[in-house]
């Protein structure tokens, strides 16, 4: 073994490194956001969903109080002053999550600065209490302040509430809307008590109160609608008992009677207290109930979510950590015993005879096979990387969470395609193949999707080919070849255009773009590498035409350079009839032609893809955030650019 074949493992097994730390960074951050996202709403549920309900239904009953003190032009009562300190004591605990800083809830920033509005909110109470003590507040506006500053505390309950998708997300919004319809209850309440002490519902009070009992029961309805079924059948218990049945019946009185001279008449103080306390009571007692029961129901699944992110993210990081330190040690050893070689080696004969130039290192075959097999399952993982990816696309996630999978969707195809380019370099064949013909457009955004800026790409709408199955793979990889230095090469403004024509021996793709073009010179040497490439590698910069030259020899390609119309360069990749056939529509597959075998022979780990039934799987981009590169649902509609100066390379 020599220094270069050292220099050469060492470089393969960086490679192989960065491609396993990536996966599992990827893996990690996946299993981790579920468990950050459920400890955040644990965390807000324990340090702020608690004094947000109490300091509601504090500022409910002063809201109450306030509007029959001002009703029966009275003095400040005890009863209102105890209401106010309830509330006060409520704002303290709001007022400590604001200027706390728990660890849990470094990812709550959104709900720490609505949670400062309600602290504002609450320090402004002060002037609507000494407005009402001094009768310098009517009844209409100091209900408005309440309302609002109500208003503002259910803000608080935000989408960072519901960020971690289970059935406890979904029971925490069907319990918040329970809630808010008891706020409206409250406010129906309010209204006619202060109208009962006041011994008068005037025309703006009588409206208020249709609409008030309108869309309460309605809210109700669809707040219920939406509990577990535990929830559902409690409340339907409480509509129909005692508790809703006394209130129910005063309703339908006030709403009988609101358009007549007395529309309190029948009504008392002490009957509509006793109606609405029950009716209220029964229902805040439903919200804590269903609460509790969404949150034991839960805890299972929450232990089991935080086990797997364990396993993930640290014994995942031990495997990493003792594979890199095994690799390196690997490499060190093999150092150390060069150096010793070398040191012992004896002065050579002058006749002794000189190995031949080509002949292969000792143990070269040994090392390839293994290179090869951990390539192999690396290409194994990210396929199964793509599949998770695919099915995390299709979950309903924010806009934000929605463009970062869209990207990393992306890059892990573009490594999937290195990992395979590095296969086909290596003379062996990558595992993934299809059996049946592929439609050629399929094929061309295939190769489309493994490569960057893919959406500076147009392609062609009409495509009636079908290729060969077991040449797809190196069809897509060849096209990506030159689409990649095509965009590398053009301006960021241009686009590459990519087309099909019929041709006589067969089908030929297109691929021209609008950069400054080639040379004759550099021309001719480039067309001379893709009709040659040499047997020794790539020479120095030009290794992107090396590689489309080995690929296109491997499926029976031939590739050629000329100028495009317009001034940049067109690369042509005919197709031989032996790997194309014409379709009706271009989408529907065809046979394949018989007696056409595809070169190399598959033996071994080269078999078919037990999947490959002749649909290429392009997978759909979900909706994200807008943008040149994040608006579109499909590669169907993604087309990309080609363009080349005097040396391009990959």
């Amino acid at each position: 073994m020599t220094r270069n074949d050292v220099r050469l493992i060492r470089t393969r097994l960086a490679v192989l490194a960065a491609v396993l730390i990536t996966l599992w960074s990827y893996a990690a951050y996946v299993s981790s956001q579920d468990a950050v996202d459920l400890l955040r709403v644990r965390a807000l549920a324990d340090t702020l969903g608690q004094p947000i309900d109490r300091l509601i239904l504090s500022l409910q009953t002063e809201r109450r109080i306030t509007a029959e003190t001002i009703a029966g032009a009275g003095q400040t009562t005890p009863a209102l002053v105890g209401a106010r300190e309830g509330t006060d004591r409520a704002a303290v605990e709001i007022r400590e999550f604001a200027e706390g800083r728990d660890l849990r809830l470094l990812t709550a920033g959104t709900v720490r600065d609505r949670a400062g509005e309600l602290v504002r909110r609450l320090d402004g109470l002060g002037t609507t209490r000494s407005q009402v003590d001094a009768g310098r507040l009517d009844q209409g506006t100091a209900i408005d302040g309440y309302d609002d500053v109500i208003d503002v505390a259910f803000r608080v309950y935000g989408p960072e509430w519901g960020a971690y998708e289970s059935g406890l997300a979904a029971d925490t919004r069907a319990v918040i809307a329970l809630a808010r319809a008891r706020e409206l209850l409250a406010r129906e309440d309010t209204v006619v008590s202060a109208a009962l002490t006041g011994a008068r519902l005037g025309v703006d009070e009588r409206r208020r109160l249709a609409a008030l009992v309108t869309i309460q029961r309605y809210a109700r309805n669809e707040a219920v609608a939406g509990l577990p079924a535990d929830g559902q059948g409690e409340h339907q218990r409480l509509a129909t008992g005692p508790e809703f049945t006394a209130l129910l019946a005063l309703e339908d009185r006030l709403l009988l009677q609101s358009g007549t001279a007395n529309a309190l008449a029948g009504l008392t103080v002490e009957g509509w207290r006793a109606a609405a306390d029950a009716a209220l009571g029964a229902l805040q007692t439903l919200v804590t109930t269903t609460a509790r029961s969404s949150v034991e129901r839960a805890t299972p699944g929450a232990a089991v979510l935080i086990a797997r992110t364990g396993a993930v993210v640290g014994l995942g990081l031990i495997v990493v950590l003792v594979l890199l330190l095994s690799w390196a040690g690997t490499v060190r050893r093999l150092t150390d015993e060069l150096t010793r070689s070398e040191a012992d080696l004896p002065v050579p004969v002058r006749d002794a005879p000189a190995p031949p130039p080509d002949a292969p290192p000792a143990g070269g075959d040994a090392e390839r096979e293994l290179f090869l097999g951990l390539t192999r399952r690396n290409q194994v993982l990210l396929r199964d990387q793509l599949r998770l990816l695919d099915g995390m696309q299709r979950r309903e996630r924010s806009t934000e969470e929605t463009g970062e999978l869209f990207q990393l969707d992306h890059l892990t195809t573009r490594i999937r395609r290195n990992v395979e380019k590095l296969i086909t370099l290596a003379g062996a064949t990558p595992a993934r193949r299809w059996r049946r013909p592929v439609p050629l457009l399929d094929v061309a955004r295939g190769a489309v999707a493994e490569v960057p800026d893919y959406h500076r790409v147009l392609i062609a709408p009409h495509w009636p080919w079908s290729l060969a199955g077991p040449a797809v793979t190196d069809v897509i990889h060849l096209l990506a070849e030159l689409i990649e230095n095509a965009l590398t090469f053009s301006g960021a403004d241009t686009t590459v255009r990519v087309s099909g024509e019929q041709r006589p021996q067969g089908c030929a793709v297109l691929v021209v773009d609008d950069g400054p073009g080639l040379d004759a010179a550099a021309l001719a040497e480039a067309n001379h590498l893709l009709g040659n490439p040499p047997p020794d590698g790539p020479p120095a910069g030009l290794a992107g035409w090396y590689a489309a030259a080995v690929l296109a020899g491997r499926c029976g390609a031939h590739v050629s350079l000329r100028p495009s119309q317009r001034g940049g360069t067109a690369a042509i990749v005919l197709l031989p009839s032996r790997l194309v056939t014409v379709t009706d529509t271009g989408r529907t597959p065809a046979s394949a032609p018989p007696d056409t075998p595809y070169p190399p022979a598959r033996t071994g780990t080269d078999l078919p893809d037990p999947h490959g039934d002749g649909a290429l799987p392009t997978r759909v981009r979900h909706p994200g955030p807008t943008g040149p590169d994040h608006g579109r649902t499909s590669l169907d509609t993604v087309e990309l650019p080609v363009a080349r100066t005097a040396r391009r390379h990959q």
